[in-house]
């Protein structure tokens, strides 16, 4: 899966997580930053963050101006969106606002880039919608942002999995906080996690990115992105 770079080929890639807390924000902002064209970022949920505060996409915005960003709920408690709008009470966010957002954008825009909240099937109703079910309506990408770490090679590759057993795709992984000092565990997940996954690993971004300003953050970006995702990392395991 390579990222579009020409005016006219829109194109939707949806990106999850293994989990809270693996980078995914300053994943989409490093994919945002490298994109020539005019990107849009889609965040359908947003918890844990209360009105008038400062979110994912403030961040995003920060390090990487895209064109474009939208939320479509936010809901306080740092909770799975499901849980956080049952205890605000307040409406759930139907996947189908997500999905109809996302081609709204894909209108108007060469990249619309997706990001969930947690994990690939955190629930964003009560019902069971969830990211997945947003990425098969959009028959669109899915890249998965992964920790580096001892117990990604489980995490991620129940991720692929779970995407590849819904018919969906997996465009590759991403590490989303390559630490300056990895151990031992860490480095040799850059030469596992092709093989367990069955995919491709494609970047491994500096830990502490996201706090860079915006031309540091760029140039970053691009050392820990792969080609297929606009820069020039390459993985140094064979």
């Amino acid at each position: 899966m390579s990222v579009p770079s020409a005016a006219g080929d829109a194109r939707v890639l949806v990106v999850t997580g293994t989990g809270t807390g693996v980078g995914k924000t300053v994943v989409t902002a490093a994919i945002a930053a490298l994109h020539p064209g005019r990107v849009a970022v889609l965040k359908p949920a947003q918890t844990g963050v209360a009105a008038g505060e400062p979110g994912d996409l403030a961040d995003v915005v920060r390090l990487a101006t895209p064109t474009t960003v939208c939320e479509l709920a936010r809901y306080p408690d740092p909770l799975a969106p499901a849980t956080a709008a049952r205890r605000a009470g307040r409406p759930a966010l139907d996947p189908a606002a997500a999905v109809e957002a996302a081609r709204l954008l894909a209108q108007s825009h060469d990249l619309v880039l997706v990001e969930g909240a947690g994990g690939l099937l955190v629930r964003f109703t009560a019902e069971g919608g969830t990211l997945a079910d947003v990425a098969a309506r959009l028959d669109a990408p899915v890249l998965v942002v992964a920790a580096a770490g001892l117990g990604t090679l489980n995490a991620t590759a129940l991720t692929v999995e779970a995407l590849q057993t819904r018919g969906l795709s997996c465009a590759g992984v991403v590490i989303g906080a390559w630490p300056a000092a990895p151990d031992l565990a860490a480095c040799e997940n850059l030469r596992d996690l092709p093989a367990v996954t069955g995919v491709p690993l494609l970047g491994a971004l500096a830990d502490g990115a996201g706090a860079l300003e915006r031309t540091d953050f760029a140039h970053v970006a691009r050392d820990g992105l792969g080609p297929h995702l606009g820069g020039r990392w390459q993985n140094p395991e064979p």
